[in-house]
């Protein structure tokens, strides 16, 4: 029997369409060993898959109408053909990263086989500086950004020597003496009724609470303060309808450089990675000619998993809003006002519950959802401008088979209405932003990144660096 799916999982499925795919993807790029080429990465990825070890994961396959509702559901027994999962592709000369980037765009705009487990991985051979990249695809309705990111940290290792490592797609061997989480001190992953009770009572609690986390959110909103709703973006040419066809450009800048930045402005790094994306925009838009009065808002996605739940899929994401400042030409303006009000929405979120905040959020996130199903742009003033995400990576560096891991670059989900979105995240000492577009509405992305430069080296000079 089909295993339900949760209803925030099922909207990725129910809201896709060809010109709306929604799977995030990650390009890894690898230097091998000493002594070896990229040849021998294709030989290890070809030895996996004539074993035909898959993990439970990447099994799962989407299945309808599990419930009278017609919801979305699991099926945990497939059989899985690697053959149509894994891909092999070389790049035409030059092999440099505008090649690799290039092929990445046009794998990221192809749809996911429904009637199979919703993933791929293509192995990238023909970088001119010896070394092999990996590009993944992966459903959002199967993983969030941080499920994604702790599918991969589990796929490699920090230890250069180990060899004989599984491909990421086949199951990774538990630690000696790991024993398997329990909610129950009886039996493995069965609830011990002793504690039906207090869950009752913690129940009722969550559902008194719900009212006054509304009235709080809806407050926020209306006067414009930080939290997971916003009543007042302005239209852009970013908030256009949508095509299938992807445009994706990334760059990475040293995690340090960053880090001193928020120091020195008393931030947080995302603080920073939301005022440069802040400059970056403003720049990009005031050169069209069309940059608005009003100030741009992010919506800005928090996890809300718990550090002991890691190893499962789905999406546990809550969400903020940020004013981006975008209106004010001083850079320290805008990320005083990014920080003061990320500041407020996290205040706001602690004072909630876990489910709770996941309610509010998906209350804010409620206009996009309904554009989604509805498959249209939506309201002439969208609920937020853009999404700009912020995954944490490895905070060292990670191997596969002795092959280093040299950068990730992040591609994710443009969607109706939503042209452009930002991802961020760290790879050892770089913080990477990867910028995946619809090519129709943003066709050049380049200009973006050199923005986000100018932007960084504008903050360094308002606090003083």
């Amino acid at each position: 029997m089909p295993l339900p799916m949760s209803p925030t999982d099922s909207l990725f499925l129910l809201g896709e369409s060809r010109e709306h795919p929604m799977h995030v993807g990650g390009l890894a790029v690898f230097t091998p060993p000493d002594g070896a080429d990229a040849a021998g990465v294709r030989a290890m990825f070809e030895t996996a898959m004539v074993a035909d070890e898959v993990a439970p994961t990447f099994r799962k396959r989407a299945r309808r109408s599990v419930t009278t509702l017609g919801q979305w559901g699991w099926d945990t027994a497939t059989d899985v053909d690697l053959n149509h999962h894994v891909h092999r592709h070389a790049l035409p000369r030059p092999g440099g990263m505008p090649e690799l980037l290039a092929l990445a765009s046009r794998l990221h705009a192809g749809l996911l086989d429904r009637s199979r487990p919703l993933w791929e991985m293509h192995l990238i051979e023909g970088l001119a500086d010896g070394r092999y990249a990996v590009y993944t695809k992966i459903h959002h309705a199967l993983a969030d950004g941080a499920s994604a990111m702790n599918l991969l940290r589990r796929s490699m290792s920090e230890d250069p020597d180990r060899q004989m490592m599984p491909a990421p797609w086949q199951p990774v061997p538990a630690p000696t003496g790991d024993a398997s989480r329990s909610t129950s001190p009886f039996l493995p992953g069965v609830m011990d009724v002793r504690a039906l009770p207090g869950l009752a009572l913690r129940g009722a609690r969550e559902v008194a609470g719900l009212a006054p986390a509304l009235a709080d959110t809806v407050d926020r909103a209306l006067r414009a303060h930080g939290g997971p709703m916003s009543m007042r973006a302005p239209h852009t040419v970013l908030n256009v309808p949508i095509g299938g066809a992807r445009q994706f450009a990334a760059q990475s800048w040293p995690l340090e450089r960053i880090r001193l930045v928020a120091k020195h402005a008393d931030a947080t790094v995302n603080d920073i990675v939301l005022a440069m994306s802040a400059g970056a925009l403003r720049t990009y838009l005031d050169d069209l000619g069309a940059l608005p009065d009003e100030p741009l808002i992010a919506m800005v996605p928090v996890s809300l998993r718990a550090a002991d739940a890691e190893s499962q899929g789905g999406n546990r994401v809550g969400v903020l809003m940020c004013n981006l400042g975008t209106h004010l030409p001083d850079p320290g303006a805008r990320l005083e006002t990014i920080r003061t009000c990320m500041h407020e929405g996290k205040q706001a979120l602690r004072a909630m519950s876990p489910s709770q905040a996941l309610a509010m959020s998906a209350l804010g996130a409620a206009p996009l959802g309904f554009e989604m199903l509805a498959g249209r742009r939506g309201p002439l003033r969208p609920p937020f401008n853009l999404v700009i995400s912020n995954v944490a990576g490895p905070d060292g560096p990670l191997y596969w088979n002795g092959a280093r891991l040299d950068a990730l670059y992040p591609l994710s989900i443009p969607v109706t209405g939503q042209a452009l979105n930002i991802t961020v995240t760290s790879s050892d000492d770089h913080l990477v932003f990867g910028l995946t577009g619809c090519r129709s509405a943003v066709p050049n992305l380049q200009p973006m990144l050199d923005h986000l430069d100018t932007a960084l080296v504008a903050l360094e000079d308002a606090v003083g660096l």
